[in-house]
């Protein structure tokens, strides 16, 4: 790509992330604040098979899981996808209807969100890692109850033991509390470092939320830049587009 080239792409993306901000109510930046920096268009470094052997592995060791009861309503196990040696994990806390019917994490309307999200931030769903704390979908999409976490909570834990990433994003208030063992309100966690079994963790919004309260885009948004400056910070290079 000619320099040019690279100077128009990241005047599109500045503009995108700036349309997403807009588009959940948000008119201008801050006074005083400076724009979004672009992502980082350099090469990521290429991927070992281990990341993906231990997945398979742990895929291969929950199986046809009988667990727990959510065994009798589910359609699919929603097991994770993504990039294996990811250096960023989201995690959500249960997979919808639509993941159920596909068995792929984040793909409803709150999942085509997340994806803007990602790509707002330099990365494809293919640059990182998408999971629930939950492999079942809970009838009515309920929250997920103490014996379903203990069940599944422990194949998480392999999960990112396997993929070992740089830091983690919880998504929504059930995540956030179910992984730091808090009964904050996620207004009180987001936007701030926590740690989950030695993993630097940042709690923010759940997509689902922010499509019934645009709003909140702004915060999420913020949130989300932390992350990149931290991506950043430790030398972790966004792919090039």
């Amino acid at each position: 790509m000619s320099s040019r080239d690279e100077l128009l792409q990241i005047a599109r993306q500045a503009k995108e992330h700036v349309a997403w901000l807009e588009r959940g109510g948000v008119v201008g930046l801050p006074k005083g604040s400076a724009a979004p920096a672009a992502p980082k268009r350099v090469a990521a470094p290429p991927s070992t098979n281990a990341g993906a052997a231990g997945l398979q592995a742990i895929r291969d060791e929950l199986g046809d899981c009988q667990r727990c009861k959510l065994r009798d309503q589910r359609t699919n196990i929603v097991y994770g996808v993504g990039n294996p040696d990811a250096p960023l994990v989201f995690v959500g806390e249960a997979p919808g209807a639509d993941e159920d019917r596909t068995g792929e994490p984040f793909v409803g309307a709150a999942g085509q969100l997340l994806t803007k999200m990602i790509e707002a931030m330099g990365l494809g769903r293919q640059d990182v890692y998408i999971c629930n704390i939950l492999k079942c979908r809970p009838p009515g999409n309920r929250n997920p109850e103490p014996d379903e976490i203990e069940q599944c909570e422990p194949f998480l834990k392999k999960q990112l033991a396997a993929i070992r990433p740089r830091m983690i994003v919880a998504l929504g208030k059930f995540a956030a509390q179910c992984l730091l063992r808090s009964d904050a309100p996620i207004s009180k966690l987001r936007g701030a470092w926590k740690e989950y079994e030695g993993i630097p963790l940042m709690p923010t919004y759940h997509p689902a939320f922010l499509l019934r309260t645009p709003s909140a885009k702004r915060e999420v948004w913020a949130d989300l830049q932390e992350v990149m400056r931290e991506l950043d910070r430790l030398g972790i290079v966004r792919p090039q587009k």
